[in-house]
Order: C-alpha cells, then sequence, then structure tokens
C-alpha cells in the first residue's frame, strides 16, 4: 500500500497519477490518503456567492510550456474542459499589468513598440536593458539572487521595479534572497554558459531544440493556437481539487479527512509506519509527502534529525488575504490584471488583483488585496487581527484606487507559512534532501511547492515525475 500525506493539490496529484499508473500497468496497488483537516485542496479555496467570487488562494493558471501543458491534459482528463475560462492575449487582463511607485500607478509596457518608449516609473525606454545586457561582464556563479542577477544583466530600474514586485506577486517574496537559478534557470544559465542573457537567446534561435515531448489534449492543443494568456476556472478554482477528490473515491483510494499524523516511523526499505494522534499506526510499503516540509520536518525529528534540519532549512512566509466587494454597477477599477508594488515602496500591502476583470460571472467590483508575505511580522508584528488586516487594505486601496464606495462584503484569511521560499542554493538544499533519502533507502517520495517550484501547474508536475520516477525505478 501506498499512502500520501496531505490532501492538498499535490496530495490530490500524487493520487490521479499513481492511480493513472496503475490502470496502465493492470497493477492492484491500495493507496491512502491522509489529510489533517477537513477539507481537500490545500490553499485552493473559493467563497462562492450570486454576486462574486473570492479566491483564497490561486485564481489563474498559466498554460504554457511542459508543465501548462500537462496541466490542461489533466483538466481534460477529468472532465473540466468545460469549465475553462480563457483570457487571450487581446483582454485587458493580459494586456494591462501595473506598478504603484511614487504615489501613481504606471502601466507596465505590453508590446515591443513599448520597448522602445520611455515610460514612468523607469527613465529610459527598456531597449537599454537590453544594450546593458549586452556589454555586461560575464561573471562566474553557481547561483545568485534574482535581483542582483538583473540588476547586473539589465539595471538597477528593472531590478527595482519590474523584477523586485514580479517576485512578490510569485511567491511573496524578496528579489534580493531568491535563487536565480531555481526560478530564473534559463536565464541564467545563457548568463553562466553564453556570456549574457541577449546573447543565449541568440544562441538558442540557431539550436535544435530538445524540448520534452508532450502529448497534447485537444484543450491543449486549443490554448496554444488561442494563445491564452492564463485561465481560470468558472464557479470558483476549488472546483479542481474537489473534482480530483471525487476522481480518487470512484477509483476507490481510502481518503482520511481529519487524520493527523504525528510520526513517521521508517522500519526498512518497504515498511514504514505512520502514526496518528489516538495512537494507531498506519503501515505502508510507500509515503509520497506533499505536506510542507518544515510540518514533514517534526514528523522524521526522532529518527532523522539531520534529515529533519535540512527540511527546516527551507523558508516559508505568511500572506494575508482581503477579498473586497462593492456592489455597484460604477467603474471603480481601470481594466486590468491589477497592480504590485515594489519593495522599495515599504507599503503594507504586496499587489492587488482585480478579480471582477479576470474572473467570469462576477457583479460589482471584485478585489483581492495581498499583504505582508516576507514582510508580514515587520508590518504588522506576530499577532495581528483579520480586523486590523482589512482597515490596512481598504485604506490602502481607496488611496490609491481613489474609491469613495463602501465595502459591500469581504473576507479576511491569514495564511500561515503558506508560501515556500526559494533562496539562493534551493537547488543544491533539495538535492541534499533527496539524496539523504536515497542514501538512507527510505521509502519516501517528496511532492511539492517545498521543493519543485510554487505555481498550480509545478506542483501537478511535481507528483507527475515523482511518481514515474519511482515507476521507473
Amino acid at each position: 500500500m501506498a499512502a500520501i500525506l496531505g490532501g492538498g493539490l499535490g496530495g490530490l496529484s500524487t493520487g490521479y497519477y499513481l492511480l493513472k499508473n496503475n490502470l496502465s500497468n493492470n497493477n492492484n496497488l491500495k493507496l491512502l490518503l491522509l489529510e489533517a483537516t477537513d477539507y481537500c485542496g490545500g490553499w485552493i479555496k473559493s467563497i462562492k456567492t450570486k454576486d462574486y467570487i473570492f479566491e483564497q488562494g490561486p485564481r489563474t493558471i498559466r498554460p504554457r510550456g511542459t508543465v501548462g501543458l500537462n496541466t490542461l491534459n489533466m483538466m481534460q482528463d477529468l472532465g473540466l474542459s468545460q469549465h475553462v475560462s480563457a483570457i487571450k492575449p487581446d483582454h485587458p487582463a493580459a494586456r494591462n499589468r501595473m506598478i504603484y511607485v511614487n504615489n501613481t500607478l504606471h502601466m507596465l509596457p505590453s508590446n515591443l513598440m513599448g520597448v522602445f518608449q520611455k515610460s514612468k516609473p523607469f527613465t529610459k525606454p527598456l531597449i537599454y536593458a537590453v544594450l546593458n545586457d549586452l556589454k555586461s561582464p560575464h561573471k562566474e556563479l553557481k547561483d545568485d539572487s534574482i535581483y542582483n542577477f538583473v540588476d547586473r544583466r539589465f539595471g538597477r530600474e528593472i531590478a527595482d521595479y519590474a523584477i523586485s514586485p514580479m517576485i512578490c506577486g510569485i511567491c511573496a517574496g524578496d528579489a534580493k534572497e531568491i535563487s536565480v537559478k531555481f526560478l530564473m534557470k534559463t536565464l541564467f544559465e545563457y548568463e553562466q554558459k553564453d556570456g549574457g542573457v541577449v546573447k543565449g537567446v541568440m544562441k538558442s534561435l540557431f539550436k535544435t531544440k530538445n524540448q520534452e515531448e508532450i502529448e497534447m489534449s485537444e484543450l491543449a492543443k486549443q490554448a496554444v493556437e488561442e494563445k491564452w494568456s492564463v485561465y481560470t476556472i468558472k464557479g470558483g478554482l476549488d472546483t479542481i481539487p474537489a473534482v480530483m477528490r471525487q476522481y480518487l473515491k470512484e477509483n476507490n483510494v481510502d481518503l482520511q479527512l481529519n487524520c493527523k499524523v504525528e510520526e513517521i516511523q521508517f522500519i526498512d526499505s518497504s515498511l514504514v509506519n505512520l502514526k496518528k494522534g489516538n495512537g494507531e499506526i498506519l503501515p505502508a510499503n510507500h509515503v509520497y509527502s506533499s505536506i510542507p516540509a518544515h510540518v514533514l520536518a517534526n514528523l522524521v525529528s526522532k529518527q532523522h534529525p539531520q534529515l529533519s534540519k535540512l527540511l527546516n532549512d527551507i523558508p516559508f512566509v505568511t500572506v494575508g488575504i482581503v477579498n473586497l466587494y462593492f456592489d455597484t454597477q460604477k467603474p471603480l477599477i481601470t481594466p486590468a490584471f491589477g497592480f504590485l508594488v515594489p519593495p522599495m515602496e515599504n507599503s503594507p500591502i504586496l499587489g492587488v488583483v482585480f478579480d471582477s476583470c479576470c474572473i467570469p460571472d462576477q457583479n460589482g467590483t471584485v478585489l483581492t488585496v495581498m499583504l505582508g508575505g516576507r514582510w508580514f511580522v515587520e508590518k504588522f508584528g506576530s499577532d495581528v487581527t483579520k480586523e486590523k488586516l482589512f482597515d490596512i487594505a481598504v485604506k490602502e486601496i481607496k488611496a490609491i484606487l481613489k474609491i469613495d464606495e463602501s465595502v459591500s462584503a469581504y473576507h479576511v484569511n491569514i495564511l500561515h507559512k503558506c508560501i515556500p521560499q526559494y533562496v539562493v542554493g534551493h537547488y543544491e538544499r533539495v538535492a541534499a534532501i533527496r539524496e539523504y533519502i536515497s542514501s538512507n533507502n527510505l521509502p519516501i517520495s517528496l511532492v511539492g511547492s517545498s521543493y519543485d517550484g510554487v505555481g498550480i501547474n509545478d506542483v501537478i508536475y511535481s507528483a507527475k515525475t515523482q511518481v514515474e520516477d519511482d515507476v521507473n525505478k
């Protein structure tokens, strides 16, 4: 029997791919999924009414690359194609993205012509950043922060006004700490191997591409042909984990909610005991852990303190989420995806998503404010209340967007230690963790955002690759 720890997207995806492997290889593997809470879906949660949807976590998915196409294949296989709502290149949410600098919202360039024109807050056209990369000397490094890399190759303004807020949007983190080797691997390799990003891009145009081949479903083909920017799910993104959970149940996966594991006891290379809070022991031949690294660290600390320390070395940040609904047909916002705030602005908010522009079937104006992240404790302390976060969010929104209307409905959530930080050296850190597991013949595989990427696509693909790796051993 294989046991899956965690009923978030990583755990559900692991169950999905294990089932697919069982069916294709005519195996009869029994699967057990253990979730500590009463909900499957992890950070993906949607609050739905007839007028609005409040997304508590992710709200859109990118369709590009191998990982993006893989997710679309899974969507179609699960019967979710009809629920997909695509945002195409001509949509305002695809074209219009803003940053807030010096008390002003600035639209970022969205086409080739914009690269040759000067647009605030940049003091020069962005083409100068390309020229800066061409003349910047090569610097041999094993890894670097994204901020240092971009500053070195493209200039300080690009690092401050484009990349730093982007990292706030991706992982609520500080670009001065996040690994460029992990989040921008291809660009970093262009610098290290070819002497610069532009040089690397030019050389790649003349190389035979060795892209991983992936079979594409009709949904994936449609996304490619129509050049989707992002997509979401009608009725809320939590439709995905709900459908996945139902798929697992229909295929006889033993799914246990409110089941908290307190310790993992490794017996040998093919037997592991999962000790529950009530003292009950659940034996398994292999464990797939999709829970956060810091949670897993506590479960293995007695037997494997060294592994526990390695897992705890992956930092996490807390994010405040404030959803706001304004019940008015009066236009309150410029049609756009939203805006991000560079850390140098020293604002309490990381950014705002214009949900009523991005998500279908919204009445009035719906906004989601993200607060804190890497700076959560610094800005709000360790015991801030939801009421305080709401007051801060409303004050900032009304000042930035010049909104006078009262909030008609809202929801506040504090997502404690919700996003891992891929700080410099993350590749080596994860490699050391997996090497320890391999060298000690521990029957456990690691899945999810702690190790392989923070996005929905990354988490799903992490499950796929771990299952395939185990099958091929």
